[in-house]
């Protein structure tokens, strides 16, 4: 397992081996011992997978508030996407900055998204699926939405809003100004 830290402390990019042969590949996408062992201690409890048909497909910028935070790890198990985090703790150095990556069936890379952070994802090819592990269950009294085009944010995500295909509950989002958040920096996850 190859991990590589981003510009924000704790979203850490994970690539798992691909051994392959002339019918595929194999890869283990998350084991608990091996991820222990980079200091990565997360117990996910529930996996979730999506499918979104069209190119520009935003979904995000999403979060889930006490006493049901979210860690994800995502990955694209068909097709493209560009996947985002943002930090949301209240006094954290990096507070509303984003890190992005490149999630796809070719290149196996996933995104760690610790407690804290709001996530979100464009897809890049039609057919995309994201598949991704939570700490906590969905719990629908804590879900929360940022505008995924919060100016103060500025996530590029390639596509412009007049493009974008929404849900009304991401095109309504408020602003990270306007929502607030109840994460602060330094707390326990």
């Amino acid at each position: 397992m190859q991990i590589e830290r981003t510009a924000l402390d704790g979203v850490l990019i994970l690539t798992p081996a691909r051994h392959g042969d002339a019918r595929g590949f194999f890869s283990e996408s998350w084991n608990r011992a091996t991820l222990a062992a980079h200091g990565i201690e997360i117990d996910f409890v529930q996996d979730n997978h999506s499918l979104s048909g069209r190119v520009g497909t935003i979904r995000g910028l999403h979060f889930q508030t006490p006493p049901h935070p979210q860690a994800k790890l995502v990955r694209c198990g068909r097709g493209a996407l560009f996947d985002v985090a943002v930090d949301i703790r209240k006094g954290s150095p990096t507070f509303g900055q984003w890190v992005g990556a490149e999630l796809s069936f070719e290149n196996g890379r996933q995104l760690l998204v610790p407690v804290g952070f709001a996530h979100g994802f464009v897809t890049r090819l039609p057919e995309t699926e994201i598949i991704y592990k939570c700490s906590t269950p969905y719990a629908p009294e804590c879900d929360r939405a940022i505008a995924f085009d919060d100016p103060d944010i500025g996530v590029d995500w390639g596509v412009a809003r007049s493009d974008a295909h929404l849900s009304e509950k991401d095109a309504t989002a408020p602003r990270l100004r306007e929502c607030g958040t109840p994460f602060a920096f330094g707390d326990a996850p």
